[in-house]
Order: structure tokens, then sequence, then C-alpha cells
């Protein structure tokens, strides 16, 4: 136990920024069409209603959305503006949630990872989550996985994460599991290799 946390209980982040991209969790119904997909021209976003009904005492949430698109839409300029973002926000909050889609995460994940290893030590969480079914449907995973992933970027010490369905995989090695619509870790974690 230490003198500055007698209970040796984690610290819980006042503050943190909320980094939306678009994907699944974001997809919202189009009745002309008939279809789900990321619109920009959304006047109320899903992830702002998604917010508004989550009881969050004590916590400051900054919000950027930066892009509202299908991951699979996205191209290498993308995943570097969000690595940039991400730098930007963790420099000022000490914690980063990125909301994404689920097929193109790894690579997001992995390019933050870089990016904020190349310039010294990680200075907060940054946790990638996002939604295998829309927040519009009934039986969606969207408010698990976001109310998991704030509670995670506010208790994870620095490192990059994907925090969904019940889990905390850190990067690098996060993989999507198409047959069982999950992540898992591509290598074993470092501290379960002993």
């Amino acid at each position: 136990m230490s003198e500055e946390n007698p209970d040796d209980v984690p610290r819980m982040r006042r503050s943190l920024s909320i980094v939306s991209t678009g994907g699944t969790i974001e997809k919202t119904y189009s009745e002309l069409g008939g279809e789900l997909s990321n619109r920009l021209d959304e006047p109320v976003k899903v992830l702002d209603v998604m917010l508004g009904r989550l009881e969050l005492p004590e916590l400051s949430v900054s919000r950027v959305s930066l892009m509202n698109k299908d991951s699979l839409d996205m191209t290498e300029a993308d995943h570097t503006l969000i690595a940039e973002t991400v730098e930007r926000e963790l420099a000022e909050h000490g914690a980063v949630v990125v909301v994404h889609g689920t097929d193109r995460l790894p690579t997001t994940g992995e390019r933050i990872l870089e990016h904020l290893s190349s310039r010294g030590p990680l200075a907060g969480p940054v946790v990638l989550t996002g939604a295998m079914r829309p927040y519009e449907l009934r039986r969606t995973d969207a408010v698990q996985n976001l109310t998991e992933a704030l509670l995670a970027a506010r208790m994870l010490p620095p490192g990059v994460y994907c925090v969904m369905h019940n889990d905390v995989l850190p990067f690098p090695g996060v993989v999507k599991d198409r047959e069982r619509s999950r992540f898992r870790r591509s290598t074993p974690s470092p501290e379960t290799e002993s």
C-alpha cells in the first residue's frame, strides 16, 4: 500500500476525451434507403444519445466527432489522422476512448500505438471500442461496450487497448475473430507468458 493511495484502489481519472470515427455503433437506419449506414448529416449523433443515458458522475467528457465512416472505407490517411488526434487529446485529458468500426479497429489500434510510442512513454490509456450490432437494434452490444470502455479508460495504466464484450486486450496483437464476433489476441499477452 502506498501513502498516496492507502486502500490500493486504482485512482479514477476525472476527465477523458471520446474521439468518434463512426462504425457500426453509430449507424442509423434510413427509411428511404432501407439500410443501416453512417451518415454525416444526422442532427443528433447516436453516441450523444448513448452518453445522455449513462450516469457519469464526476466525469468530464470532451467529444471530438472526427469522422463518421464505416471502418472498411477508412484510408491510411484516416488512421494517421485518428492517431494524431488521439495524441493531442491524450495530452489534454490523460485518457482517450476511440469509438471505431470493428473491421479496421486493429489497424487503427496498431497505428495509434506506433505513433504514440515513437514520441516516448505513453501519457495515459487509449481505449478503442465499437459494436458488432448498431445501437438502433434491439439486441445491441453498443451500450455495454461504451460503458466498459469509459470505465477502463478511467482505470487502466498507460497503453493502447481494445475493450469490448467484457474483455481488455492490450495492443499490439489484437485481431477480430469473425467466427465468434469478438476480438482476441493473435499472440499471447506478455502477462500470460510465464
